[in-house]
Formats: structure tokens, sequence, C-alpha cells
């Protein structure tokens, strides 16, 4: 079957009462049949089960289209994006490892290679997605990972996933993750290029309606049972609950992608024209600098549009206040057009200088393109550039 068609007949077992839509199975443990059974399951000789911090039908169901649509082996759900990402790194490095990162990464991720995981011992060396000939040079005998995001957030940056997927056969010891979140499994599947683990905040366009929190990894069955280790005994599940919402989401993904990604080439179109922009990055924009590359590897530019407002900070202050429809918020994936100020919100951590090296100037504004009528986003958008002119 075609992905999509998995992903909306992908379902748990049908219970007794004949249910055509999955039922929510709100229980924290489930009941075995007899003392025999309860044993064999706990000694994983038989899969059941168990308890819900450890799986759930529900939970199992959205994992498994998530496996589906990227082409993965196995997989686990977390309570949040930054959960999963978090333990794609803990549950498989250790203190004296290494990781060769991306340095146009999301904010907290960066937060987590040079606030917390320096306590542990675990180093990151930064290289650039537009120099892949300064990847090798940052590799160590102890890089145990290779982290990125392709596009990244908010500079819509992109790494060659063919490349890097040979240049990890030179180090076949070395784990290839990436951050799918922005492409989602519809635009683009890192797996077909050797890439061992793909995580993804399902909070934003798998969930697509800003509605509840998730995170999930899949990748290789040998790398999700340490993964699964880490789960059993720290807690970061996904509420069943979340993970009905996210599995009933599935369905529509490829849908509402195909409309986030041409409104926002529109959008994109149309702020390149107007005078009061002075740049504009989209992956599938002619003037990216990567054009040729997201054509290759994407199906299409994804829903969020960056560019920087000529005036700085001050008119990126009035822009966020002129408009009317879009939402201010730090969110995006959401059906509703949301507009972001990263250099004060979501990447107000890093440093001014570390900031620029990603791209994101006190100009920079993040449109997370939503499924409204395309005419009235941009006509917001340019209200909002005419009346935030000092």
């Amino acid at each position: 079957m075609n992905e999509q068609t998995k992903a909306i007949r992908e379902q748990a077992d049908r219970s007794p009462y004949r249910e055509h839509a999955v039922p929510l199975y709100l229980t924290s443990s489930f009941i075995f049949d007899d003392a025999e059974q309860s044993r064999a399951i706990f000694a994983e000789e038989e899969q059941g089960n168990v308890y819900s911090r450890y799986s759930n039908p529900n939970t199992t169901e959205f994992i498994n289209k998530v496996c589906a649509m990227e082409g993965a082996e196995a997989g686990l759900a977390f309570s949040s994006g930054m959960a999963a990402v978090f333990a794609s790194f803990a549950a498989l490095l250790k203190s004296g490892d290494h990781i060769v990162s991306c340095r146009a990464i999301f904010g907290s991720t960066h937060q987590l290679f040079t606030k917390l995981f320096p306590r542990w011992g675990i180093t990151t060396t930064y290289v650039d997605a537009a120099a892949p000939e300064t990847w090798e040079k940052a590799i160590q005998p102890n890089t145990r990972m290779i982290f990125l995001e392709t596009p990244s957030n908010p500079g819509l940056e992109l790494v060659d996933l063919e490349w890097l997927g040979k240049f990890k056969e030179k180090y076949p010891d070395i784990i290839l993750n990436v951050d799918n979140c922005f492409a989602t499994p519809y635009l683009q599947k890192p797996i077909q290029y050797g890439f061992d683990l793909v995580s993804h905040s399902a909070t934003k366009y798998m969930d697509g309606q800003g509605r509840v929190l998730g995170g999930v990894v899949v990748g290789k069955q040998e790398l999700i049972d340490e993964l699964m280790f880490f789960i059993r005994h720290t807690g970061p599940s996904l509420a069943p609950f979340n993970a009905w919402v996210l599995s009933k989401s599935l369905e529509t993904l490829g849908l509402r992608m195909d409309r986030h990604c041409s409104n926002a080439l529109a959008v994109a179109e149309a702020l390149e024209a107007n005078s009061e922009v002075e740049t504009v990055r989209y992956p599938f924009l002619p003037s990216h600098p990567q054009y040729e590359l997201a054509r290759k590897q994407m199906k299409a530019g994804g829903g969020v549009v960056t560019f920087v407002l000529k005036g700085g900070y001050d008119r990126a202050k009035r822009f966020l206040d002129a408009l009317n429809m879009l939402c201010i918020t730090s969110n995006l994936g959401d059906s509703r057009s949301i507009a972001t100020h990263p250099a004060s919100t979501t990447h107000s951590k890093l440093t001014e200088a570390e900031r620029l090296q990603l791209g994101i100037q006190p100009g920079s504004i993040r449109i997370s393109v939503g499924l409204e009528d395309v005419t009235d986003i941009i006509g917001d958008i340019e209200q909002a550039l005419t009346n935030s002119k000092s």
C-alpha cells in the first residue's frame, strides 16, 4: 500500500465490540490472563501490554503509522518533541562521547549541547550545513553521533542527505540522527539515504491543529531497543489520549502538507516582491541558495517561511503588533497561520553572535503558513508591513 493509505488503514486490533474508529485506551495498566502470562510478558518471551508508560494500543498505533511513513523498522513515542530528541542522545551516549552537529538547530537542542551534556562529559562540535568539507575535520576518534535538522529552524538551511549518507559509510559506528520535524515524513525520508534515527516533534505538523504535545523517534530496531530501555526507566511516555489525537491526525497529513506548501510558496513569492523586506528564505523559492538540493530531496518546500524586515527589532515588533489575523505564538505547524520573532523567543537564550551565525537577525520573522485562504494570509501580512512603517 501507498504510505498515505497505510497512515489511514493502520489501526490497533479491533476489540470484541467491533468498533470502526479506534477507541481511547485510558488505562494505566493491563490485566494478565494468568500468572504464567504475566511472567512470560515480563520476561519478554511473549509480547503484550503491561503498563502505559511502556506501551499502549493508542501509542503503538501512532508509532506504527510513523514507521510506515518513514520506512523505519521500529519506533517509540514520547511526551514531547524535546523529550524525543533528548532520549535519542541520552539513551545512546555516554561520558566521553562526542557529537558532530549542524550549527543550525533548535534553541533547546543547542542548550542540551552547550549547557547540559558538558556536565556529563559529552562534547559537541558544530559544523555548517552548507560547508560539507568541514564535517570530515570535525570527526574525532570518540565521535558517536552526527545530528542535524533539515530544513533548520528558523533559517531553513538544508543538509544534503544523500551526501551525508555516503559520508557515514566511512564511519559505520557513527549514528546518523536527524530531526525531520519541518519536512515531515510526507515531504522527506532520511532513512532511504542511510540514516539510523529520525525524530519529530509531533506537536507540530503531525498534530496540525495546536492541540497536544508529542514526540516520536523511529529508526533501526537495535537502536530503538536501547531507547526502549531508557523510556521504561525514565518515563517520558506519550499519553494515550495524545497518541489517539496524533494517530487520527496522521490520516490527513498529506492533504494538509500539500496546502501548507502551496500557501507557503505563495507567501514567500509575495514577500520577495515587497520592498519592505530585505531577504526571504523558503526552500522552493529559486532565490534560496540550496534550491536545487531542496528540489532533489524534498517533495515540496514545507510550511515555514522566514524573512528579514527592514528596520530591525523595532520594526519587527511593530509588524507583529499590526497583524490582525495571524497569531503571535512560538508554535508552528498549525492549521492557523502563526508569526514568531525567533531572536526574542525560541532562540532568545542564544547569544547575539550565535544567533547571527544562524542567520537570525533582529528583524527576522518566522511565518508558519496555515491552511487559510492564501489571499487572506498575504493580505494580513502586507497590511502589517504597510502599517508598521515608522
